[in-house]
């Protein structure tokens, strides 16, 4: 594929992702993004290669939220050319891709390619499941319940907390390190209830709400995504629950208008980056994402999808190659600043190192609050800036190079 490309040839990405079904919006949210990331790149030109510059071109495949059709979609990708396989929400569809394109490089090793991973924070993808051709630029779970663990222990209103989340892969992760991290940063906080419900099949969440109104918890921790989390947030306002949430993924995606004023100090959000990060670089980030995208429902902007990009485009320039093992072998030294936002990519794992921010909802206009959230009138003021040497931690990837 590399020796053969015509100099003006698109280098080709392959989005995979649920573009249809109850977690479509989540997909049409990375699209944004990686879509915004790849203008960024070709309006410098494209990448400069020894044949000539070579704009990047962002391609969707619908995985329907469904293993076998992500997988049949990065065949298809793959057949077409790409170099990169992009993917990220579902850790369990991660695991599936990853299986698929190792075996596929292993068949065919003139038409190798990477797999880069935006969300699916599985720690195992990273670990005992490591990869060469697998490059993680999302914090994974382990990491963000670090985060938050670091704003609770010191909630001291929080005496009894509530487990729940999506029964597959990432869900169990993120209650497994919870548990484990309450015993030994919070022992004096008790788990009322620990509760897996099936992903992306629960429509109406009022008998979790009720159970968890119920248990008396403070606190609700969740990693739940997409509609299992904005729905999980609309039911418990319902039934009245006035604990706090705290969460992976509470600052889009509708979470914030569904709970409204009673979110208001009540939602706690992990994020390698929020609009609200106090400093004129990020202002200008945010503002610009907004002018290019300007429909409040259309305001989910990741920074770390931005980064991975920036990354990709420079180890490919690096590299003076498209040849997959020519650039992973850059990619996996890569050092990316951009807004005043900075990552590097960890070779031993590939796991990327950045900072991580949590954030507090709260009403747009109030101290460290100036933008609001898909025009709900709420946003996530920044209340811990979490270096990347402080959010790093250890790994146990045994990886095999080619």
């Amino acid at each position: 594929m590399a020796l053969s490309a015509q100099a003006n040839d698109p280098i080709r990405l392959a989005l995979v992702e649920s573009l249809s079904g109850p977690f479509a919006n989540t997909g049409e949210a990375v699209f944004r993004n990686l879509l915004w990331a790849v203008e960024r790149v070709n309006a410098r030109g494209g990448i400069a290669l020894p044949g000539g510059a070579r704009p990047l071109q962002l391609e969707r495949y619908d995985s329907k939220g469904q293993n076998d059709e992500a997988l049949s979609a990065m065949r298809a990708a793959l057949d077409g050319g790409a170099l990169a396989v992009l993917q990220g929400n579902s850790s369990a569809t991660a695991a599936a891709l990853l299986d698929g394109l190792a075996k596929h490089n292993e068949r065919n090793g003139s038409r190798q390619a990477l797999y880069l991973n935006y969300s699916a924070v599985d720690p195992v993808l990273t670990n005992e499941r490591c990869s060469f051709w697998h490059f993680r630029f999302d914090a994974h779970a382990d990491m963000r319940v670090t985060a938050l663990m670091d704003v609770l222990r010191d909630d001291r209103e929080v005496q009894a907390a509530y487990l729940i989340g999506q029964d597959y892969s990432f869900g169990q992760a993120v209650l497994r390190e919870t548990k484990r991290q309450l015993g030994l940063r919070r022992p004096d906080v008790r788990i009322v209830g620990e509760e897996l419900h099936p992903m992306g099949r629960v429509k109406d969440f009022a008998p979790y709400a009720v159970k968890i109104k119920a248990s008396g918890a403070q606190a609700v921790i969740t990693g739940n995504w997409g509609n299992d989390l904005t729905l999980l947030v609309k039911a418990a306002r319902e039934v009245g629950f006035d604990g706090k949430f705290y969460t992976f993924y509470g600052n889009a995606l509708g979470a914030p208008a569904a709970l409204g004023e009673a979110g208001v100090g009540k939602v706690i959000a992990v994020a390698d980056w929020l609009p609200n990060v106090p400093t004129p670089e990020s202002a200008e980030f945010y503002r610009a994402f907004r002018a290019r995208f300007p429909n409040p429902a259309e305001d989910y902007v990741h920074m770390r999808m931005q980064l991975l990009i920036e990354a990709l485009a420079r180890a490919v320039a690096e590299a003076r190659s498209t040849e997959a093992v020519a650039v992973a072998r850059k990619l996996e030294q890569a050092r990316v600043s951009l807004a005043g936002r900075s990552g590097h990519m960890r070779a031993a794992d590939h796991q990327f190192q950045q900072s991580l921010v949590v954030g507090v909802m709260d009403r747009q206009g109030t101290p460290g609050v100036p933008f609001d959230v898909e025009g709900s009138g709420y946003g996530f003021r920044v209340i811990k800036d979490i270096a990347p040497a402080l959010a790093e931690m250890p790994h146990y990837c045994r990886m095999a190079r080619p």
